[in-house]
């Protein structure tokens, strides 16, 4: 009763902090207390679609689907605590980073949304990447903005602001054209030191445009870059009415920077210091190392990002995740559904995940590509989904589910091979967080296998990017001044939280090596299905 009481009583006087992130299969709202304790969620799920050969979020989705995850969240504070939300104590918006959203001068879209998951800018990478001697992978704004530029898209001359989706919303909200450090790195590449857009670059980059008869500055066009702990601007009456339809929200809450899912994702697991790490695993599956230095060389299969304060940091970032195991997951739902079977789909997906610990360490001779698009890691522009085996596999349902859960983290254990092996990055504790963890012991054991290296799940974990946002928009307002981000999480959020480490086993770690083998040798297969199967 006396944490509920002081729960009611932090919502009522607003020192709580609400965080908002777009994910790729579901929005998500976590309303939490200036410790980050967790007081109500709200949910939204959705789904992209591929449009004309891009993949999207239509413009009243994307609006729509804001509100109805605020509702959710609205409605849960009703019913758990018997009071109105009208306002909390600072919020944040994050969302899946990279893509590109374009608007002209009125504010209004010129062209559909482009997600991380779109492929369709390999000329435009490949030129950037050497111009700038700096790896500008397909996903990101300036490869999505000069593919544009160089297809000769009519809206290109209507250009008034191009953003991430996240500083698109935060816009929305408050009027101000910014974007968080972590994010703007998935726009263009970041100087550490000047916490701002590379000059050098920029220059190089506004050259090249105009080359192609594209004068508008950069400094015009891409949102102000601002760091974790500024004022990113306060929510407006405009802003409360888009987000809550109700009228109840309140105007003047202060917000912070908006971030991608990355940075959000280092936050949730107090990964944002150098030789931490992190491993966010769900529709698509990404690892972020902090580093202590710049890596060596350029690399196609290494993204540099930074974290919300500007360190920067090493990511293999793989398009795919677990996207195709859902899919066979729904279909074991269906077979139980026609035997008669009632069940939901919490208790089947723990079911099925925890059976696959039955399998054999290198998953019985099975392989499976859940390419549902192109893969930048293994230098494949589109995908097919593939399940294969051998007449002497051993073909059962714990070895089905363990591949299905391995395949999951292939791309992305190819990146972090090179910074492990390659670069020989240090790394002092690694974390895990997604829904790819949220059956105890199975997919933070088989990562662990992948990284050779112990692993930690939070019992936050499932609470994700949205935690995450929510956490730097309370150190907004609660962080001590001059306190360092990594401080303001050691001492006052994780210092009490509890998680657990699994280290893998030698044979774990040995039969992950072996599917390794199977699934580089693979690939000539998986790039053969993308050339013959076009229908």
């Amino acid at each position: 009763m006396k944490k509920y009481m002081n729960a009611k009583e932090c919502i009522i006087q607003g020192k709580t902090a609400l965080g908002i992130e777009l994910g790729s299969t579901r929005i998500k709202a976590v309303l939490i207390d200036l410790s980050g304790n967790v007081l109500a969620v709200g949910i939204h799920d959705w789904e992209n679609s591929l449009v004309n050969n891009i993949w999207t979020y239509g413009l009243e989705e994307i609006h729509q689907g804001i509100r109805s995850c605020y509702a959710s969240l609205r409605a849960e504070v009703w019913d758990t605590y018997g009071i109105t939300l009208k306002t909390v104590g600072a919020m944040g918006v994050s969302a899946m980073m990279h893509g590109y959203m374009a608007l002209n001068k009125d504010g209004a879209q010129i062209a559909p949304f482009q997600t991380w998951r779109n492929t369709n800018t390999q000329e435009a990478a490949d030129e950037l990447t050497e111009l700038l001697g700096f790896n500008i992978p397909l996903r990101w704004t300036a490869a999505h903005l000069y593919q544009r530029i160089l297809d000769g898209e009519a809206h290109v001359k209507e250009i008034a602001y191009v953003s991430t989706l996240s500083a698109y919303i935060h816009w929305k909200l408050t009027g101000q054209k910014v974007i968080g450090i972590g994010d703007a790195a998935g726009m263009f590449p970041i100087d550490s030191e000047k916490l701002d857009y590379d000059a050098d670059r920029c220059r190089k980059f506004q050259a090249l445009l105009e080359k192609h008869g594209f004068s508008q500055k950069l400094e015009d066009i891409f949102p102000k870059v601002l760091t974790a702990g500024e004022e990113a601007g306060r929510l407006t009456k405009e802003g409360a009415a888009f987000l809550d339809d109700t009228g109840e929200l309140q105007e003047g809450i202060p917000l912070c920077p908006p971030e991608g899912d990355a940075g959000t994702g280092m936050t949730a697991t107090n990964s944002v210091a150098p030789r931490t790490g992190n491993v966010s695993a769900g529709t698509s599956t990404f690892a972020m190392i902090v580093l202590e230095k710049q890596l060596k060389k350029v690399y196609r299969e290494i993204d540099m990002v930074t974290t919300p304060t500007g360190f920067p940091c090493a990511m293999s970032h793989a398009n795919n995740g677990t996207s195709d195991l859902n899919a066979w997951v729904n279909l074991f739902g269906e077979f139980a559904a026609l035997m008669g079977v009632s069940t939901d789909m919490g208790t089947l997906f723990r079911k099925l995940y925890t059976k696959s610990l039955e399998g054999d360490p290198d998953c019985g001779g099975l392989l499976a590509y859940g390419y549902y698009s192109g893969e930048n890691i293994t230098m494949l522009n589109e995908g097919r989904l593939a399940f294969l085996r051998t007449a002497d596999s051993r073909f059962n349902l714990a070895n089905f589910m363990k591949v299905n859960l391995y395949t999951s983290l292939g791309a992305v254990k190819l990146g972090l091979d090179i910074l492990m092996e390659d670069e020989k990055v240090k790394v002092d504790r690694i974390m895990g967080h997604g829904g790819f963890f949220k059956t105890k012991g199975v997919g933070q054991r088989y990562l662990a296998a992948a990284v050779q290296a112990p692993v930690t799940v939070m019992d936050t974990a499932s609470e994700g990017g949205a935690w995450g946002i929510a956490l730097l928009a309370a150190y907004l307002i609660d962080g001590k001044k001059e306190e360092k981000l990594e401080d303001y999480l050691n001492n006052r959020i994780f210092a009490e939280l509890s998680g657990e480490t699994i280290t893998p086993s030698k044979e774990e770690i040995e039969g992950f090596q072996v599917f390794m083998e199977h699934y580089k040798s693979g690939l000539a297969v998986e790039k053969c299905a993308i050339e013959s199967i076009n229908w």
